[in-house]
């Protein structure tokens, strides 16, 4: 929100607008205002802590106001924390927006659970029928998060100025398919959290007992914190190295962005499941690391390499492996490194492997790391179109590459398309048509 386009400010002011009315009926509520006033008070705290430690904000206490209070009393509870919670620039249109989106997240929510009779079931502990109003309540409360949040990035916010139908409705529907699926978990979890809280409320111990739900979750954030730093940390580990490789050999910077990309599609289209997807990832963009042991004037030559230079480019792969293998976090991807220039027929390098001997996740990077040498432009091989290289791909399917590789690539590509970015500028002389797929310097460089 740098740079916030009047739309975006007009739309942030009908949010609030909107939320203001979802409390206008607050002083007629007969809830106790000592109980509306301590649940914004512990929400501000919580959420101060966690926003200032772990970035991020903390549910349970809303939607534990959300089931124990009317509408307009539970839409009140974030406001203050909101208000008051740390911000970037622009502070105030930040914060403003927190409180409003949150208001009408928690205002929906609460209507939800009040319609379903989630509120007697709190009041009278009447389990297992408490869970049903909170089963339909908490989707309600994702949904209307990322429905904001969605019609926000439509309108541009962090983004260069484009037309409404290409750029933002490309963004809102981004925001929507991504904040969904990883949010509803969480917060269902919160969302128990939350009715917990709200059931030991209604009962003889009172706030005090609910308190003590705030004990566990909080260890709960902190473990999730710290697994979230941990991975901040393995994806800064792994652009240090990929752009020390890209400084090295600039005639390929981005190559292994694109062939972690492409390594993606083809696990998805293989249907390998989510862990084994970012592996696939990782091996894609640190497949070439190895690079960084072979000498520049090789990996730069614009002539023919001598025998003796292409056993050294040759020696890249091990290169690689030695450099990662102390990092526990790629897993399967230390092996893609190391095979991805085996093949088929066990004429490929390091080590000769053939067929089924050969790690699938070194078959899979393989297929994209030629697919990417032949739709980029380097300084001995112009870029081929999309389907001269997927036709090349299956003439060397069963000898080089896996056929199974090469149809989900064609699969995938089918569904998605491919707009890879020229690597190289365009040679200012003419150059002999170079076999990416046979050449080292086409599928391997």
């Amino acid at each position: 929100m740098e740079t916030v386009p009047a739309r975006a400010r007009v739309y942030v002011a009908c949010v609030a607008a909107l939320a203001v009315i979802g409390m206008l009926r607050l002083p007629h509520v007969r809830s106790p205002w000592w109980v509306i006033t301590l649940l914004a008070v512990l929400y501000a705290v919580c959420e101060r802590i966690v926003r200032r430690r772990f970035g991020g904000t903390f549910h349970p206490v809303l939607l534990a106001g959300a089931f124990l209070l009317p509408a307009p009393a539970a839409a009140f509870v974030p406001v203050p924390g909101a208000l008051l919670s740390p911000a970037e620039r622009p502070r105030v249109l930040r914060r403003i927006w927190r409180a409003a989106q949150s208001s009408l997240a928690v205002w929906a929510t609460a209507r939800v659970h009040w319609w379903l009779g989630g509120g007697d079931a709190v009041v009278h502990s009447d389990f297992p029928y408490a869970l049903v109003p909170v089963a339909a309540a908490v989707p309600v409360f994702c949904l209307v998060l990322g429905a904001l949040d969605g019609g926000l990035r439509a309108l541009g916010v962090g983004v260069p100025p484009a037309p409404w139908g290409q750029r933002g409705t490309a963004l809102a529907r981004r925001a929507w398919h991504a904040l969904l699926p990883r949010s509803l978990a969480p917060i269902a979890v919160h969302g128990l959290a939350g009715l917990m809280m709200a059931v030991l409320w209604r009962g003889p111990h009172g706030p005090v007992a609910a308190l003590l739900v705030l004990l566990p979750m909080g260890v709960s954030w902190w473990v999730f914190a710290q697994y979230h730093r941990e991975r901040a940390a393995h994806q800064a580990t792994i652009r240090a190295l990929v752009q020390a490789v890209d400084i090295k050999d600039g005639y390929t910077r981005g190559h292994s962005e694109r062939v972690g990309q492409a390594s993606v599609l083809i696990a998805r289209e293989l249907g390998l499941d989510d862990d084994r997807v970012e592996m696939l990832r990782f091996a894609g963009i640190l497949h070439d690391v190895g690079k960084l042991g072979v000498p520049t004037r090789l990996l730069r030559k614009d002539g023919p390499l001598t025998p003796e230079e292409r056993r050294v480019i040759e020696l890249h792969p091990e290169y690689g492996h030695e450099m990662v293998r102390g990092i526990s976090f790629l897993g399967e991807a230390r092996a893609a490194i190391l095979h991805h220039h085996e093949r088929l027929d066990g004429t490929g390098y390091p080590y000769g492997l053939a067929g089924g001997q050969i790690p699938e996740c070194a078959r899979v990077v393989a297929v994209a790391d030629a697919f990417d040498a032949m739709t980029s432009t380097r300084t001995y091989s112009r870029a081929r179109p999309v389907p001269a290289a997927l036709r090349e791909l299956e003439r060397c399917a069963g000898a080089q590459f896996d056929p199974r590789m090469v149809a989900a690539l064609a699969r995938a590509l089918g569904r998605h398309g491919w707009h890879p970015a020229v690597t190289a500028d365009e040679p200012r002389y003419p150059v002999a048509p170079a076999d990416p797929v046979a050449d080292p310097r086409g599928a391997h460089r």
